[in-house]
C-alpha cells in the first residue's frame, strides 16, 4: 500500500508549476508528496501547511512555509483523504487536521486529492466522520449529531487539534446526501468544522496504482 501512496503523491507533482505557493495537506500519503516536493524547493515560492506535523516535515526539507493570510489565493492544494466517492466528495480528518485542510481547500483554485485504492467507496460513511468541536460543546454537539444523523458520535479521547479543540468521530453512517449533512452539521453551535468535503470537493483525484489513475 505504501508504494501506491508514493505513486499517487509523485503523480501530483505534475500539477506543481514554477513560482507557485503550494497548499500542502496532512497524512501518510501527503508525506510522500512533501518528500517529492523537496526537489522543487528552489523552483516554488513556498508552501502553506495544514498542520504542525506537515510544517515540521516541510521545514526539515528546507521548504519555506508561509502563513495563508500572507499567501493569498492559492493555485494548488494537494492532500489525501480517508474516503472518496465517485463524485470526488471526501471524508477527511483522520489526522485531526480537517479545519485547516478545509480552509486551504477553500482558498485554492485546484484541489488535487491523492489516495490509495482502498479509499475509494460508492457511499461515504464507512470511515467514521470526524467533527471538530469547541471543548465546552462536546456533549451538546454529540447529542445533536445523534439527533440529526442517527450516527454514533465517539469522543477521540486524548486528541487535541492544532486549534486546541476536540474531535468527535461519528460511526454507523451511510451518507447519501453529503452536501446536506455538511450544511446541517455546520449549523450546530460548537461545531468548528465537519470532515465532509462535499460543498467544495476535490477537483482531481489521483489513485495510486501501476500506473496511477487520475479521476
Amino acid at each position: 500500500m505504501s508504494d501506491m501512496k508514493k505513486r499517487a503523491a509523485e503523480k501530483a507533482m505534475d500539477y506543481v508549476e514554477d513560482g507557485m505557493i503550494v497548499g500542502v495537506g496532512t497524512g501518510s500519503t501527503v508525506a510522500y508528496f512533501i518528500d517529492a516536493l523537496a526537489a522543487w524547493k528552489d523552483r516554488i515560492a513556498g508552501t502553506v501547511s495544514s498542520s504542525e506535523q506537515s510544517t515540521a516535515r516541510l521545514r526539515s526539507h528546507g521548504i519555506e512555509v508561509i502563513d495563508l493570510n500572507a499567501a493569498g489565493p492559492l493555485s494548488l492544494y494537494v492532500d489525501g483523504a480517508d474516503e472518496c466517492d465517485p463524485h470526488k466528495r471526501l471524508i477527511k480528518g483522520g489526522g485531526a487536521a480537517l479545519t485547516r485542510e478545509k480552509i486551504i481547500a477553500e482558498a485554492s483554485e485546484r484541489f488535487v486529492c491523492i489516495v490509495d485504492p482502498s479509499k475509494r467507496v460508492d457511499v461515504l460513511g464507512g470511515f467514521p466522520l470526524p467533527v471538530e468541536v469547541i471543548p465546552m460543546a462536546r456533549s451538546l454537539v454529540a447529542r445533536e449529531i445523534l439527533r440529526l444523523t442517527g450516527g454514533q458520535p465517539v469522543w477521540r479521547d486524548g486528541v487535541v487539534t492544532d486549534n486546541g479543540n476536540l474531535i468527535l468521530d461519528v460511526h454507523n453512517l451511510s451518507i447519501v446526501d453529503p452536501v446536506g449533512m455538511e450544511r446541517d452539521l455546520n449549523q450546530v453551535p460548537g461545531v468548528v468544522s465537519v470532515g465532509l468535503f462535499a460543498r467544495r470537493p476535490a477537483d482531481v483525484v489521483i489513485v495510486g496504482g501501476e500506473p496511477p489513475l487520475v479521476l
